[in-house]
């Protein structure tokens, strides 16, 4: 009997362990290899759409094939600054917005002796304008880079990649309660894609980004950022490219709106050496360098690129609208003198 005891013990302890490994399924893909972005679908059964997806990202955007729609707005983002931590997940790097700040201790109205931990909501970002019919919050966003200058970006302009590309990932919070929620449902998430090229003019923001990234070379750490502007990383809110597609990590759900800014922002090479310094791996085993963590580009599909970019408009000119000049005209041999 006390070793049937001791057996089942052990079989129900591995048992568990099994499950725990298995249960979390963000340790078991990647972006080479075969666990790689052409078995994601096959990795796991919810993960159908990363293989039989018909509107998948990231895209290659060809100039020729954008249509211009004049009643595209400027998109908007709230200039107030937010609190939260940048992680390395082991796919790359990551910030994600804090839903709450530090609580504070506040005195009680009715009685001095009183002390009460008070928790303050952080004060959302909104996005909302563009393409978009709702208001979304920002939520997360994501670095991707390349461990040489000649690839990084997922989405690609005209056949030609970036070294890096930031993408800002926000949910509906008009019609749902959490990002978990939306990125299930129709119209739920929005996803800006900013392009970065190597200069020397550096973005404050992104700075700050790049110089934190050093302390979290390894996979699971983190490091607070207690002030961080997401609009001021983005140089141009006005003109931009958008079209429906997916979330480019599995479970790759196709809820997504992109919008490609226009104008991308710059990035030095010493930016890129620390980026590409940062490990997939743990302290005690830190496998490969976190670079090339992007998706390969994606069948188009039939899809439409709309841009608010009007290339046929001349210097000095009005922009041509797609609203006709209707209005009635008068024979004049029938007016009346």
């Amino acid at each position: 009997m006390g070793r049937q005891k001791i057996f089942f013990s052990i079989l129900i302890l591995c048992t568990i362990e099994f499950k725990t490994v298995f249960a979390n399924w963000d340790y078991w893909w990647t972006y080479d290899g075969i666990s790689g972005p052409n078995f994601w679908g096959l990795l796991n059964p919810e993960w159908y759409l990363c293989s039989k997806g018909r509107r998948q990202s990231p895209i290659n955007i060809l100039p020729s094939m954008l249509m211009y729609d004049s009643n595209l707005r400027p998109l908007y983002l709230d200039k107030h600054r937010i609190s939260g931590s940048l992680i390395n997940n082991g796919h790359g790097i990551v910030f994600q917005a804090d839903e709450e700040t530090e609580s504070k201790s506040d005195e009680s109205k009715e009685t001095n002796s009183v002390r009460l931990e008070v928790s303050r909501k952080q004060v959302p970002i909104n996005i909302s304008g563009g393409p978009l019919s709702y208001s979304y919050t920002f939520s997360s966003m994501y670095i991707h880079f390349g461990r040489s200058d000649e690839y990084g970006s997922e989405h690609f302009i005209d056949n030609v990649s970036f070294p890096a590309e930031l993408q800002m990932i926000g949910y509906n919070s008009d019609l749902y309660h959490n990002i978990s929620e939306a990125s299930n449902k129709a119209n739920g998430l929005v996803g800006i894609a900013l392009l970065a090229q190597i200069g020397s003019e550096l973005n404050k923001e992104l700075r700050l980004f790049t110089s934190l990234a050093q302390h979290v070379r390894y996979r699971g750490q983190n490091i607070t950022i207690k002030s961080i502007s997401i609009r001021d990383l983005i140089p141009d809110l006005a003109h931009f490219m958008t079209y429906e597609g997916s979330l480019t990590i599995p479970l790759c759900q196709e809820t997504i709106t992109w919008i490609i800014i226009n104008k991308p922002t710059t990035i030095s090479k010493q930016q890129l050496h620390i980026l590409r310094k940062l490990m997939q791996g743990e302290t005690d085993a830190p496998k490969a360098p976190l670079g090339n963590n992007f998706r390969p580009l994606q069948p188009f599909n039939s899809r439409f690129v709309r841009t608010n970019i009007d290339f046929k408009r001349k210097p000095g000119q009005e922009c041509p609208t797609l609203k006709r000049n209707m209005h009635y005209q008068v024979n004049p041999k029938h007016v009346r003198k």
